[in-house]
């Protein structure tokens, strides 16, 4: 049997052995049942969180996706960056000619045969994800959504360099690889915070031997940290949210609302002038966006009704509205779920399935109401000052 990935370690009496696996390869999955067979540990660890083992474990999940919850929960763009991992690993499927996750699930599989606890060691994706939302500005914001779209619908295939690059990564370090290397400030929430997180999780593994499948890149992190005690409530917190958005979200509207006001006061033909200029601008931007992703009439009716409200209430969005309604006269079909995974990787099936194109409608209209908010806002100001 082939020591080769292998790192053993003694830490507190206990016996740890961590498999180095490449994710992109057959020979990891065998490396692991082999290991796993041989050592018959107590604990196998797998570089898992709940979420996405219950995505490996059920290829079915779509099916019950509640799109009207994902709406309401303001979880479209979550929902986005899984379509997106989703999409990512199949492309590396195809090439690689591996099922994603093989290794981890050949993991669960041998933990079940000799009768070992299965622990998933990674921290939350939502939590991650958060954390590097929290470090990356809005210059990086808008660049992890560019390449979140890129990695959708991207139909290039890796050079052999990238491949070898693909072996020694997980799957979030490989799909973030260009925004990390934009951001240095990105290692800490996507590889260093897991790697502690990993090494507590399988230093306190039940039993005298423990098995971790791990993606290469995390085993020397993971070596290191192991030796110390972790903060595991640190590394679990979402990081608060920034207050200057809710205060921005409400000044815009006390200052747009004061100005038609004082208008309406001065000269009530300017100030129904400034009403209709900031009902149209808003109103048929969030209507384009909706328009765009290809929108019921109603759902492009309702972006219209709404956004010019909704730019003056933080407490509700267009997008929201306009998916809703979407929702409710082209409510997604089975079918619609069960090929989630295949139409995400074309633009084409991006618009053609009802479950991405009410993902589509809730950012579309937002960005087109945000657009109506800034132009309507300037005309307001403008046609104050022209009555002054």
């Amino acid at each position: 049997m082939s020591e080769e990935n292998i790192t053993r370690l003694e830490v507190d009496g206990k016996e740890i052995i961590l498999i180095g696996t490449a994710h992109v390869s057959k020979r990891s999955a065998v490396q692991v049942k082999e290991i796993i067979e041989a050592e018959q540990p107590d604990s196998v660890c797998i570089e898992l969180d709940e979420q996405r083992y219950q995505s490996i474990r059920d290829g079915n999940r779509w099916k019950d996706m509640d799109i009207f919850k994902v709406i309401k929960e303001k979880k479209a763009t979550l929902l986005l960056m899984n379509l997106a991992i989703s999409s990512f690993q199949n492309r590396m499927a195809e090439q690689f000619g591996v099922k994603p996750g093989q290794e981890m699930i050949q993991g669960i599989e041998s933990a079940k045969e000799v009768g070992a606890d299965l622990v998933l060691a990674d921290r939350n994706i939502q939590v991650t994800f958060a954390r590097i939302w929290h470090q990356i500005g809005f210059r990086g914001k808008a660049d992890l959504l560019y390449q979140i779209m890129g990695s959708i619908f991207s139909k290039e295939t890796l050079t052999e360099e990238e491949m070898e690059k693909m072996k020694s990564q997980d799957m979030l370090n490989a799909m973030l690889q260009d925004l990390t290397e934009s951001f240095p400030r990105l290692k800490k929430p996507l590889i260093d915070e897991r790697d502690q997180y990993l090494a507590e999780h399988i230093k306190t593994a039940p039993g005298e031997k423990v098995v971790a499948v791990l993606g290469a890149a995390h085993v020397p992190g993971i070596t290191e940290e192991i030796h110390k005690k972790q903060n595991m409530k640190e590394l679990n917190e979402r990081p608060p949210k920034a207050k200057w958005p809710k205060v921005v979200g409400w000044l815009i509207p006390i200052l747009i609302i004061g100005i038609i006001a004082f208008t309406f006061f001065s000269n009530p033909a300017a100030g129904m002038q400034q009403t209709l200029s900031w009902i149209l601008w808003n109103g048929s931007f969030a209507a384009i966006g909706t328009a765009i992703a290809f929108g019921h009439p109603l759902a492009i009716l309702s972006a219209f009704i709404v956004a010019p409200f909704s730019s003056l209430n933080p407490f509700i969005s267009a997008g929201l509205v306009a998916g809703l309604v979407q929702a409710y006269f082209k409510r997604p079909s089975v079918r619609d779920f069960e090929n989630l995974s295949k139409d995400v990787h074309s633009a084409k099936g991006f618009w053609r399935n009802n479950v991405t194109r009410i993902l589509l409608i809730v950012v579309l209209a937002n960005i087109g109401s945000a657009l109506g908010t800034f132009v309507g806002g300037a005309d307001v100001v403008r046609l104050f000052f022209d009555n002054l």
